[in-house]
Protein backbone atom coordinates (compact mmCIF):
# COMPACT_ATOMS: atom_id res chain seq x y z
CA UNK A 1 0.00 0.00 0.00
CA UNK A 2 3.05 2.29 -0.33
CA UNK A 3 1.59 3.98 -3.44
CA UNK A 4 -1.41 5.48 -1.58
CA UNK A 5 0.58 8.47 -0.36
CA UNK A 6 2.42 9.07 -3.68
CA UNK A 7 -0.89 9.10 -5.61
CA UNK A 8 -2.44 11.57 -3.19
CA UNK A 9 0.69 13.73 -3.46
CA UNK A 10 0.55 13.57 -7.27
CA UNK A 11 -3.10 14.68 -7.29
CA UNK A 12 -2.40 17.52 -4.87
CA UNK A 13 0.57 18.81 -6.87
CA UNK A 14 -1.16 18.57 -10.27
CA UNK A 15 -4.16 20.50 -9.01
CA UNK A 16 -1.93 23.41 -7.98
CA UNK A 17 0.77 23.23 -10.69
CA UNK A 18 1.57 26.39 -12.65
CA UNK A 19 4.63 28.16 -14.10
CA UNK A 20 5.67 29.47 -10.67
CA UNK A 21 6.02 26.12 -8.87
CA UNK A 22 7.49 23.63 -11.35
CA UNK A 23 10.06 22.68 -8.69
CA UNK A 24 7.21 20.57 -7.22
CA UNK A 25 7.75 18.08 -10.06
CA UNK A 26 10.88 16.96 -8.14
CA UNK A 27 8.61 15.76 -5.31
CA UNK A 28 6.65 13.29 -7.46
CA UNK A 29 8.84 12.24 -10.40
CA UNK A 30 11.96 10.08 -10.49
CA UNK A 31 15.09 11.52 -12.13
CA UNK A 32 14.64 8.75 -14.75
CA UNK A 33 10.98 9.56 -15.52
CA UNK A 34 9.62 8.41 -18.87
CA UNK A 35 6.67 10.65 -19.80
CA UNK A 36 4.59 9.84 -22.87
CA UNK A 37 1.49 11.44 -24.33
CA UNK A 38 0.02 11.30 -27.86
CA UNK A 39 2.40 14.04 -29.05
CA UNK A 40 5.58 13.63 -26.98
CA UNK A 41 7.96 11.18 -25.38
CA UNK A 42 10.19 12.73 -22.74
CA UNK A 43 12.94 11.06 -20.76
CA UNK A 44 14.41 12.48 -17.57
CA UNK A 45 13.22 14.97 -14.99
CA UNK A 46 15.18 17.89 -16.47
CA UNK A 47 13.54 17.40 -19.88
CA UNK A 48 10.12 17.01 -18.27
CA UNK A 49 10.57 20.23 -16.31
CA UNK A 50 11.55 22.03 -19.54
CA UNK A 51 8.45 20.60 -21.24
CA UNK A 52 6.17 21.87 -18.46
CA UNK A 53 7.94 25.25 -18.42
CA UNK A 54 7.28 25.63 -22.15
CA UNK A 55 3.68 24.44 -21.75
CA UNK A 56 2.88 26.89 -18.96
CA UNK A 57 4.66 29.82 -20.66
CA UNK A 58 2.43 29.46 -23.74
CA UNK A 59 -0.98 29.23 -22.06
CA UNK A 60 -3.05 31.79 -20.17
CA UNK A 61 -4.00 29.10 -17.66
CA UNK A 62 -3.97 25.33 -17.32
CA UNK A 63 -5.74 23.37 -14.60
CA UNK A 64 -6.29 19.67 -14.04
CA UNK A 65 -9.40 18.39 -12.30
CA UNK A 66 -8.76 14.78 -11.31
CA UNK A 67 -12.07 12.95 -10.91
CA UNK A 68 -11.06 9.35 -10.14
CA UNK A 69 -7.99 7.38 -9.15
CA UNK A 70 -7.46 3.63 -9.00
CA UNK A 71 -4.44 1.82 -7.65
CA UNK A 72 -3.09 -1.64 -8.40
CA UNK A 73 0.29 -2.55 -6.96
CA UNK A 74 2.88 -0.04 -8.20
CA UNK A 75 0.46 1.36 -10.80
CA UNK A 76 -2.17 4.07 -10.54
CA UNK A 77 -4.79 5.10 -13.06
CA UNK A 78 -6.23 8.62 -13.00
CA UNK A 79 -9.12 10.15 -14.90
CA UNK A 80 -9.01 13.90 -15.39
CA UNK A 81 -10.22 16.93 -17.26
CA UNK A 82 -7.69 19.52 -18.33
CA UNK A 83 -8.95 23.09 -18.70
CA UNK A 84 -6.64 25.46 -20.53
CA UNK A 85 -6.66 28.67 -22.53
CA UNK A 86 -4.14 29.51 -25.24
CA UNK A 87 -4.22 32.96 -26.84
CA UNK A 88 -4.03 31.49 -30.38
CA UNK A 89 -6.66 28.75 -29.95
CA UNK A 90 -10.46 29.08 -29.71
CA UNK A 91 -10.14 32.88 -29.54
CA UNK A 92 -8.40 32.49 -26.17
CA UNK A 93 -11.42 30.81 -24.56
CA UNK A 94 -11.02 27.91 -22.13
CA UNK A 95 -10.83 24.49 -23.76
CA UNK A 96 -11.65 21.35 -21.74
CA UNK A 97 -10.25 17.94 -22.64
CA UNK A 98 -10.90 14.66 -20.84
CA UNK A 99 -8.14 12.11 -20.51
CA UNK A 100 -6.57 9.53 -18.31
CA UNK A 101 -3.11 8.62 -17.11
CA UNK A 102 -1.26 5.50 -16.06
CA UNK A 103 1.45 6.07 -13.48
CA UNK A 104 4.07 3.54 -12.42
CA UNK A 105 5.80 4.11 -9.10
CA UNK A 106 9.25 3.02 -7.99
CA UNK A 107 10.57 3.89 -4.53
CA UNK A 108 7.69 6.31 -3.93
CA UNK A 109 8.21 8.37 -7.11
CA UNK A 110 6.79 8.11 -10.61
CA UNK A 111 9.13 6.33 -13.02
CA UNK A 112 6.64 6.11 -15.92
CA UNK A 113 3.74 8.44 -16.78
CA UNK A 114 1.57 7.74 -19.83
CA UNK A 115 -1.25 10.13 -20.79
CA UNK A 116 -4.14 9.24 -23.08
CA UNK A 117 -6.34 11.95 -24.64
CA UNK A 118 -7.84 13.03 -27.96
CA UNK A 119 -5.34 15.33 -29.72
CA UNK A 120 -8.12 16.75 -31.91
CA UNK A 121 -10.05 17.87 -28.83
CA UNK A 122 -6.89 19.27 -27.27
CA UNK A 123 -5.45 21.11 -30.24
CA UNK A 124 -6.42 20.44 -33.86
CA UNK A 125 -10.12 21.39 -33.60
CA UNK A 126 -9.14 24.78 -32.25
CA UNK A 127 -6.69 25.82 -34.98
CA UNK A 128 -8.24 28.27 -37.47
CA UNK A 129 -9.12 26.60 -40.81
CA UNK A 130 -7.86 23.18 -39.71
CA UNK A 131 -10.50 23.06 -36.97
CA UNK A 132 -13.26 23.58 -39.52
CA UNK A 133 -11.94 20.74 -41.65
CA UNK A 134 -11.72 18.38 -38.67
CA UNK A 135 -15.23 19.28 -37.50
CA UNK A 136 -16.53 18.62 -41.03
CA UNK A 137 -14.79 15.22 -41.13
CA UNK A 138 -16.19 14.35 -37.67
CA UNK A 139 -19.73 15.17 -38.81
CA UNK A 140 -19.36 13.14 -42.01
CA UNK A 141 -17.89 10.17 -40.15
CA UNK A 142 -20.65 10.23 -37.51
Amino acid sequence: MESVLPVAKFVDIYQQLDKTNLHLLNDIYSEQINFTDPMHEINGLNELTRYFSNLYSNVKHCQFDISDTYEQGDNAFLYWTMHYAHPKLASGKTISVEGHSKLTFQAGKIIKHRDYFNVGELLYKHIPLLGGVINYIDKRAG
